[in-house]
């Protein structure tokens, strides 16, 4: 007597993607496009693309360029905790942490500096990236010059207007000798006259 056969089992197959991991998916390729040509150049169907997924599903998730772009933009936990230990030390070398912290987070690896980057270039052509931005730096600074004055912030917000020129310059327009210079060397020069300013000394 033959024996019975078997049915065949059906093939196996990879765990489809839920929702979740592919939105996921979604915001890493948004903070790339957005770093790489900012808020103009980016568009739903390319971020898409990037992450392999239809633009349908972008659109679901986050309803609009503007809302992948408020959700592409969290900050980075480094990059706060970058900031916030600048101010930790002794007062005389804090104009060198401030701007060494800066300029490291926006140049630094590239799940700190993209995210950065990112809002850099949206502020220029767009109001929420702008408020975002200016919300985040002033935050930053403004908590830790928390007792250094009651002009703190205000000279906290001049601080960080330098420093972000300076990534303007080496990383958007390109200005040949901030972008010749290394780290340590904008740190020198920047290093005194943030020291100055966070400082009041002139007062």
């Amino acid at each position: 007597m033959a024996a019975p056969q078997q049915s065949p089992q059906p093939a196996r197959v990879g765990r489809r993607p839920g929702p979740a991991s592919t939105r996921l998916a979604v915001l890493a390729a948004a903070r790339a496009r957005f770093a790489a040509d900012g808020y103009a150049g980016t568009t739903i169907r390319r971020v898409a693309t990037d992450a392999g997924v239809d633009p349908s599903q972008v659109m679901q998730f986050f309803g609009s360029k503007d809302g992948l772009f408020a959700a592409a933009m969290e900050i980075p936990a480094s990059a706060t905790e970058r900031f916030d230990t600048a101010f930790q030390g002794p007062s005389e070398r804090l104009g060198e942490r401030v701007v060494r912290a800066y300029l490291e987070a926006w140049e630094g690896p590239a799940a700190e500096s993209e995210p950065l980057m990112a809002m850099l270039r949206g502020a220029v052509v767009n109001e929420q990236a702008g408020t975002q931005l200016r919300e985040f730096i002033e935050s930053r600074l403004a908590h830790g010059m928390a007792g250094r004055g009651r002009d703190a912030t205000l000279r906290a917000g001049l601080a960080a207007t330098m420093m972000v020129g300076v990534v303007v310059g080496r990383r958007m327009v390109g200005v040949p000798t901030l972008v010749d210079a290394d780290i340590d060397e904008l740190v020198g020069v920047m290093g005194p006259a943030i020291q100055e300013l966070l400082e009041g000394r002139y007062n």
